[in-house]
């Protein structure tokens, strides 16, 4: 027995009803173009053909894996630009150079560090579900190459100047990031709804790895919150009063303005995310814990944070001064001393 085309009352569209090889089908193919139905009767027959002789891997395709993904609870954030472009692919003929063209294609001008993100990130998860379940063999997916991180950061008396040096809508929001460790996106989109001054913490709802996470309110962010005049809306505001505006570079609105506070300041080489930065590194100085920064900054792994034990190292001064050594009689010994930075 083989698949047929019928009309069912009351619907526009056409439906496959049929057999092959003991596999039964009774669906809609979504379109009221005969032409279009014939071609997806043909397709799907072939496709329980194949599965009858060769197994489900040969048959199972992205959409049915990426469908099956997301109702098991994973991340949908980048999975429909995806679909749209593998549609009912076989996952057997999806490989790495498949995948490599995918994202060539779907974020032509974007960065390595996007293209990861959004596009072989994702694959990679949807794959290997789809692997657990039968529908494919394991793969590994090689990503392109991430540039080196870059760690910027300042010390509380630079800080401390290029507060002063803004102008006074950016001071706020300045000095929430450099307390907060919040990403600017987070601060900009900031909603009084999300900020409690009695319990002393701000919530991150919309965030980049998509968890929401809180944070208390150090006492200088505190002050600042509570000497804006507005409490509903956007916490910060344009110059003109009105909520910055979102856009896919929501840094750009800012741009100019914070460059100008650097340049007052006498900082160099510093911008707004390096804000975040410098909240990370003055954390792990002061509480060495890790996990708690973790948790507060939103990142997702120890190796996120970890590059920021190593840009400090002040408090180790006295381990290096302990080492022996036979000092030069004719030389004044010069103290280790502690104070240090680290910048790029």
């Amino acid at each position: 027995m083989s698949l047929r085309l019928f009309k069912r009352k009351g619907s526009g569209n056409w439906y496959i009803r049929g057999a092959v090889r003991g596999f039964s089908v009774y669906e809609s193919t979504g379109t009221v173009e005969k032409s279009a139905a014939e071609a997806i009767r043909i397709r799907r027959e072939k496709e329980l053909l194949d599965q009858s002789v060769f197994g489900r891997k040969a048959a199972a395709t992205f959409i049915e894996a990426a469908v099956s993904y997301m109702e098991a609870g994973g991340e949908r954030r980048f999975v429909g630009p995806l679909i749209d472009h593998f549609g009912a692919t076989p996952l057997s003929t999806i490989d790495q150079i498949a995948i490599d063209r995918a994202a060539a294609v779907i974020y032509p001008k974007a960065t390595n560090a996007t293209r990861v993100r959004q596009c072989y990130v994702p694959m990679s998860a949807i794959l290997k579900h789809a692997a657990v379940r039968g529908l494919c063999d394991h793969r590994v997916i090689d990503r392109p190459s991430l540039p080196k991180g870059r760690v910027r950061w300042i010390t509380l008396e630079e800080a401390d100047r290029l507060i002063t040096a803004c102008s006074d809508h950016l001071r706020p929001l300045v000095i929430f990031l450099l307390y907060t460790g919040a990403r600017l996106s987070e601060a900009l989109y900031l909603d009084w709804r999300q900020v409690d001054l009695e319990r002393n913490e701000a919530q991150f709802l919309e965030t980049k790895n998509g968890q929401a996470r809180g944070v208390p309110l150090h006492p200088r962010v505190r002050a600042a919150l509570e000497a804006l005049r507005h409490r509903e809306g956007h916490v910060f505001r344009r110059p003109d009063g009105k909520p910055y505006a979102r856009k896919k570079d929501g840094g750009g609105q800012i741009k100019n303005a914070f460059k100008g506070a650097c340049r007052r300041a006498g900082i160099a080489n510093y911008r707004p995310h390096d804000c975040r930065h410098t909240f990370a590194t003055w954390f792990y100085m002061a509480t060495r814990d890790l996990v708690a920064l973790m948790e507060l900054g939103g990142w997702n792994s120890e190796r996120m944070v970890l590059r920021y034990t190593h840009i400090n190292v002040s408090h180790r001064a006295d381990t290096i001064a302990a080492l022996p050594w036979t000092p030069d009689p004719d030389k004044p010994v010069v103290k280790v001393g502690s104070r240090g930075r680290a910048g790029s």
